[in-house]
């Protein structure tokens, strides 16, 4: 496979794994679905959501796109992987620490904000990270300056499709699983096949933490 595939591939399946996460929403979507018995209700809610995420998303696109003008290299690329570090342990410390949601009654632009705060507090868009530093090494590597800073991502259509992608293809994922759960599966099988995504999570902040500063 192309080298030039995996970073896009990587935001692919991390939207999915945002999609597969029920913290990310889904679950919310099919709990308004089930309150309003009304499977229109699970779909409508999906759009908000990957909205606030995608505005989750293209906020740390766009500060590491920033953090990239001002700083070498040689900096944002440790200093990423040390927040990357830094994050995953404060969430295998503080695995509950997100924004509480009191009331079940919310519109559209409520959803959008308790999407991106909750995207914000899991550290999805961080995860990033990584990718962008890969994109920068092959935009230095393709533009042969080897003192110069490149950029985070070379083109606001560089950065579109990144935060597109991942977005896509979190909606997908999270739309199949929202309509499956609330037609047929059921929420109980968040007891009986439970996994827990949070540690799973927190871990692979850690690990891609490390492997940005050893690679």
């Amino acid at each position: 496979m192309s080298g030039a595939i995996w970073p896009w591939l990587t935001l692919a399946l991390l939207g999915a794994y945002h999609g597969i996460d029920p913290s990310m929403g889904w679950l919310f979507a099919v709990a308004l679905g089930l309150q309003e018995q009304s499977r229109a209700t699970v779909l409508k809610a999906l759009g908000p959501i990957a909205i606030g995420h995608l505005a989750a998303i293209t906020l740390v696109v766009a500060l590491v796109g920033g953090l990239s003008s001002l700083l070498a290299f040689d900096y944002l690329k440790p200093a990423g992987a040390l927040a990357l570090i830094l994050f995953g342990l404060f969430r295998l410390a503080w695995p509950r620490a997100h924004p509480r949601w009191v009331s079940m009654r919310v519109n559209s632009a409520q959803l959008v904000l308790w999407s991106f705060l909750m995207a914000s507090a899991h550290g999805a868009g961080l995860m990033l990270f990584p990718v962008l530093v890969g994109m920068q090494r092959a935009t230095a590597g393709a533009e042969h300056h080897a003192h110069a800073m490149p950029a985070a991502v070379d083109s606001i259509a560089q950065a579109t499709a990144v935060v597109g992608v991942h977005t896509l293809s979190m909606l997908l994922v999270m739309g199949v699983v929202a309509v499956a759960v609330y037609q047929w599966i059921g929420l109980a099988i968040l007891r009986s096949a439970w996994v827990n995504l949070d540690l799973i999570w927190a871990i692979a902040l850690i690990v891609a933490g490390a492997l940005t500063l050893i690679v």
